[in-house]
């Protein structure tokens, strides 16, 4: 099975970016992140003539939202409302051949990194608290993907001394993430494949005017299995060639081929 998961940053705007991906990659199942599209404004037709016929879709109006889309049945969906904000951060479906994939879409947590003082980022908090308990209960075999929203290792960042301060690289955002992979002994499958001493990034601002010689990147994007499929994922692409598309997202996709 090839996955990939991608802050598409408005399915309807970038229409073009998931038909040349699914062109050159030719994935199985397609995890969306920030689709801006309630589920009727879903382009639905677009996406079946791509070749996903059943899609697992929880949006909202201009704001958030999240997609799966796949070539094969469901056996099952499920809608978490975290935070009782009704805000679109989730969704979950049984594979038919394969373990419940779990996409979510973590707030970003705005500017400032005090929850005193920034609902968004008390709200950040509270995401990741919920996470953390849900992933002590859970049982059952999962791969957990999306845009979290933090960049945990130092080499996840361009600069972890210059970031320490940046919502998605504080010490207390960092910890918060490690203590939710102990919570499931989640496997971080992309540094699976790319050693800690080693870059990896799958987010560049648009505010750099070239974004590929400045570099200045953040691993936000993040792919986890449960310990039980520990081995399961044979290869692993972030497709950096994405962030320069035309009219592209500041995300690029991230790529695993998992043999169930």
């Amino acid at each position: 099975m090839r996955l990939v998961t991608w802050n598409i940053n408005s399915i309807r705007a970038r229409t073009h970016l998931v038909e040349d991906f699914v062109k050159q990659y030719d994935p199985d199942v397609i995890c969306l992140q920030e689709t801006k599209a309630m589920d009727d404004q879903f382009p639905v037709k677009f996406i079946q003539a791509l070749g996903y016929e059943h899609m697992a879709l929880h949006g909202m109006k201009s704001y958030h939202g999240v997609a799966t889309l796949s070539k094969k049945p469901f056996q099952s969906t499920e809608i978490i409302d975290w935070c009782n904000k009704g805000d679109a951060r989730h969704i979950a479906v049984k594979l038919a051949e394969g373990p419940t994939l779990h996409n979510f879409y973590v707030p970003a947590g705005g500017d400032v990194a005090d929850p005193e003082v920034n609902d968004k980022f008390a709200h950040k908090i509270q995401f990741l608290e919920e996470m953390t308990e849900w992933s002590r209960r859970l049982s059952e075999p999962s791969i957990l993907v999306g845009d979290l929203n933090i960049a945990p290792h130092e080499h996840d960042v361009w600069d972890t001394k210059k970031l320490k301060k940046v919502v998605s690289h504080t010490p207390l955002e960092r910890d918060m993430m490690f203590e939710l992979m102990a919570a499931h002994d989640w496997v971080d499958v992309m540094r699976d494949f790319v050693p800690l001493d080693e870059k990896l990034y799958s987010w560049w601002s648009y505010r750099a005017k070239d974004w590929s010689a400045a570099d200045k990147g953040r691993r936000l994007d993040h792919i986890w299995t449960s310990p039980s499929l520990k081995g399961k994922a044979k290869a692993m692409e972030m497709v950096r060639a994405a962030r320069g598309w035309e009219k592209p997202s500041d995300h690029a996709p991230v790529l695993v081929d998992f043999d169930f």
